[in-house]
């Protein structure tokens, strides 16, 4: 029988402190009082001062009220039956349907032994060109999207979440205004891929203290259907207000700031969640994207600097367009070369000339006569950002390769693309060439 204490010596923000003995960090207590049952976790021990974030805020809570600790850290159901439901920050239903009870699994848990791990060695296919061409995803791969304030990323992870060739979705939501949270929701109903995803959204108006459950729910849940054989992909938005209720947190506590007023700890915060993607040896995979706004497109504000140490690559969203330029997939090297054996030639010799494009546009911008050569790059880089880039272009790998020669065709010669003779040869379309 756990204890019952009936004072709170402290009540700061969400945060308040009581003093008991026997307790474990993350464990769950409940506070009982006027104003009815909030669930809190224990954050911080400090001899016998116990300090604990109440999940619903408290706003209502008094020095009399009685918090009894559970035992245990925070659960959530590992069901299949959570496929499908759309649930708030603090693992409760937020789609008027019934608890999801059965097999707890905890959260918050380690990341997985690397004996358990293997080499990523497949290709998630999404059909966006710049994504499966350039900057291919691979199973178990974690990328961030650095983006800024008004960018299309919501847009894009819905997209990725409908076409993207895995068994399970789970969309994390933070911070989201309730527009976003709604488009996101009504975007996977309408075309059918609600059925295989899990949703945990934490709106702006809800407490910022649910915002820090929502990874950790996503995850552990990601990890028992992984573990059931499944590849499963975790789409984040946005791991900066993450790191922003992060901060609100520490900044209650007391604790030192670090870099801009970030808690010291920031980067093993974002590690301890990113570290989760893996592939399973004789299981299934997890697969992290997640969006990283940056404030005033500043790439050294700590979220985004501390993410670029931790993941593998990262893809940059600007003018609703993923720049070919600091986009990167450190992996796709594992798996480009088992597409198509035109895949990695066509990769670089359409960045390299694309290069060569944006030179072009610098000369014609600022009045110097264009060679012929000019003028053929400057056909070739509206037909690439047209064809390639823009985000509403939906197409299959192959098909997408194809194109790609078909857009060399018709701004070049063979001679001129830079690649291998034996690849132009059967893969320059043979209408251009006659003409």
């Amino acid at each position: 029988m756990r204890k019952v204490y009936h004072k709170i010596n402290r009540i700061a923000g969400n945060v308040i402190t009581v003093e008991a003995d026997g307790v474990a960090y993350n464990e769950l207590a409940e506070v009982t009082g006027a104003r009815g049952t909030s669930l809190a976790q224990v954050i911080r021990l400090q001899d016998n001062q116990v300090s604990l974030q109440v999940f619903a805020g408290s706003r209502g809570i008094s020095t009399g009220d009685q918090v009894r600790f559970l035992g245990r850290p925070m659960e959530i159901s590992g069901s299949d039956d959570l496929l499908g439901r759309v649930f708030n920050g603090r693992g409760a239903p937020r789609d008027q349907r019934p608890e999801v009870t059965d097999n707890l699994i905890e959260i918050g848990g380690p990341s997985v032994n690397p004996s358990k791990r293997i080499l990523p060695r497949n290709m998630i296919r999404t059909g966006i060109p710049m994504i499966d061409i350039f900057n291919t995803l691979v199973e178990s791969q974690k990328l961030p999207i650095f983006s800024i304030a008004g960018e299309p990323y919501n847009q894009l992870l819905a997209r990725i979440a409908l076409q993207a060739e895995v068994d399970v979705i789970i969309l994390g939501g933070m911070g989201l205004k309730y527009d976003d949270y709604l488009y996101l929701r009504n975007t996977l109903e309408e075309h059918g891929a609600l059925s295989r995803s899990v949703l945990f959204i934490h709106t702006a108006a809800d407490p910022v203290v649910e915002c820090l459950m929502v990874p950790d729910m996503s995850l552990a849940v990601a990890e028992a259907y992984a573990l059931q054989g499944k590849r499963v992909l975790v789409l984040l938005t946005d791991m900066t207000n993450f790191a922003d209720a992060l901060k609100e947190i520490a900044i209650t506590m007391e604790q030192i700031p670090a870099n801009r007023g970030y808690p010291g700890d920031l980067y093993s915060q974002l590690a301890s969640r990113y570290e989760k993607a893996v592939d399973f040896d004789g299981a299934g995979s997890i697969t992290i994207l997640a969006v990283t706004t940056m404030p005033g497109d500043d790439v050294t504000h700590p979220v985004p600097d501390n993410t670029g140490y931790i993941t593998e690559g990262q893809f940059y969203l600007r003018h609703g367009r993923i720049e070919p330029f600091g986009s990167l997939s450190r992996l796709k090297q594992q798996v480009n070369g088992k597409t198509r054996k035109d895949h990695r030639a066509i990769m670089d010799s359409m960045i390299r000339l694309y290069a060569d494009y944006r030179s072009a546009l610098e000369k014609q911008s600022m009045g110097f006569q264009m060679s012929a050569w000019d003028k053929k790059l400057l056909k070739y880089g509206k037909l690439f950002e047209e064809r390639m880039m823009d985000l509403s272009v939906n197409i299959a790998l192959e098909p997408a390769l194809d194109l790609a020669w078909q857009t060399l065709a018709e701004c070049f010669e063979p001679s001129e693309v830079g690649i291998k003779t034996d690849l132009v040869r059967e893969f320059w379309p043979k209408k251009t060439e006659q003409e």
